[in-house]
């Protein structure tokens, strides 16, 4: 098991380009189940949580060949329709394989999802819908089984607006008997790459951005190309770490608009900030400025933000209020960042961080993806010694090469064995 140790006190500068998207590559990849043939993505990350979709649907038939920044996926050759605990216990996002399998295959058997320990994430909003559209569900030792005929048309209310489950449901509707009109969807930047994915394939779908998506059933779909968008929390992760270690990074290959939550905030702490058509540069304050934060669903600010947010807030002047409004169990970071000096105050979904004129190194342990990087851009600030933070595999799921992109612009930080 490898950690990431850190010796902190350098402002970071220079450029970082950003990776593709985990959480657009995942529905994607899972996508290619829906007709045969040989799909071309481009711009796809290098992550654990790539890696391990690709490992479930390998075990389905399924092959993938990368070549020249390319990821081919032919999916000419199912051969099941099970996706096994033994893998889907390390990803939640593993459960995107339900709709496309029933749209392909009439049949799917997933064992439930495990993943982060951020929440409860239950996924009865994708089983409530999907049964609404003809599917027969039960669950048996621990899987979804999953079958249907012919999937039909329906019009779907979710109660929660739910980025998987709108991603789930899109995929199932696209060759569905009839017009599918799901409402209070997500509008998050990853359901419209998905969108447009579908879209490349043959699907018939508009309204993706909004809170109403309107399918109509097609009896074909082909084979697709498709560049997957930048990572937008990544961008966010390294626009954060600018600012906190006092640098001045161009963050490259971003989309600003996905950006436009995070940097009203960051401007309200200090930080300057220019933006290209497709990059965004940050120049740190002097003096970091508290600033009160809530996270919403896109276009609010992240809840996969809030972390690192708040890792900038322990070295802010004054107070600030931080309210997670997406997850429950989003603050199991703070314990962390308070061995390395944070006053951090927890009370129900609301954090009071009283901000300090330092932080100090410490041995830390990852708790999940983003609190590992909340970690890492403490331990980019801390003074004593090194940071050294242990069970990274958390940060291999959803950062490409992240020291690595760090140490490109001057951090003192490397990766070791434990």
């Amino acid at each position: 098991m490898d950690k990431i140790l850190i010796k902190g006190g350098k402002p970071l500068n220079g450029n970082v380009k950003v990776s593709g998207a985990k959480n657009a590559a995942l529905p994607i990849i899972a996508a290619c189940l829906l007709t045969g043939g040989s799909h071309q993505l481009q711009n796809v990350p290098l992550l654990r949580d790539i890696d391990t979709i690709k490992r479930i649907m390998s075990k389905l038939g399924v092959t993938f060949r990368d070549e020249k920044g390319t990821l081919e996926v032919n999916s000419d050759d199912l051969q099941g329709h099970e996706a096994p605990y033994d893998l889907v216990k390390t990803m939640r996002a593993s459960i995107l394989l339900l709709g496309p399998l029933l749209a392909r295959y009439g049949s799917a058997k997933i064992s439930l999802p495990g993943g982060c320990a951020i929440g409860a994430r239950p996924i009865n909003l994708h089983l409530k819908s999907l049964a609404s559209m003809g599917v027969d569900i039960y669950l048996d030792h621990g899987y979804v089984n999953a079958s249907v005929g012919q999937l039909k048309g329906a019009d779907i209310f979710f109660d929660v607006a739910t980025v998987t489950g709108t991603e789930n449901i899109m995929m199932a509707a696209v060759t569905a008997r009839g017009k599918t009109v799901l409402k209070n969807t997500a509008k998050e930047p990853e359901i419209r790459d998905l969108a447009d994915m579908l879209r490349s394939m043959g699907a018939d779908i508009e309204g993706d951005g909004t809170d109403t998506i309107i399918i109509r059933g097609v009896e074909d779909l082909r084979p697709a190309r498709h560049t997957i968008i930048p990572d937008r929390i990544e961008a966010g992760t390294f626009m954060i770490a600018a600012a906190m270690t006092g640098g001045h990074v161009t963050v490259e290959g971003c989309r600003p608009e996905h950006q436009e939550a995070l940097m009203e905030k960051l401007e309200a702490a200090g930080a300057n900030i220019k933006v290209k058509e497709d990059s965004v540069l940050v120049r740190g304050p002097d003096t970091i400025e508290s600033v009160d934060l809530k996270t919403m669903p896109f276009p609010g600010f992240p809840t996969d933000l809030q972390a690192q947010f708040m890792a900038l807030m322990c070295i802010a002047k004054g107070w600030s209020m931080i309210r997670e409004t997406v997850f429950e169990n989003r603050f199991i970071h703070v314990s962390e960042l308070r061995r390395m000096g944070a006053d951090i105050e927890i009370n129900g979904n609301q954090a009071l961080v009283r901000g300090k004129d330092r932080l100090f190194s410490a041995p830390v342990m990852a708790t999940d993806l983003r609190a590992s990087a909340s970690l890492v851009l403490a331990g980019l600030v801390a003074e004593g010694g090194r940071t050294e933070v242990q069970r990274i595999y958390h940060l291999d799921r959803g950062y490409e090469a992240l020291e690595k992109k760090f140490k490109n612009l001057g951090a003192n930080i490397w990766r070791e064995k434990e």
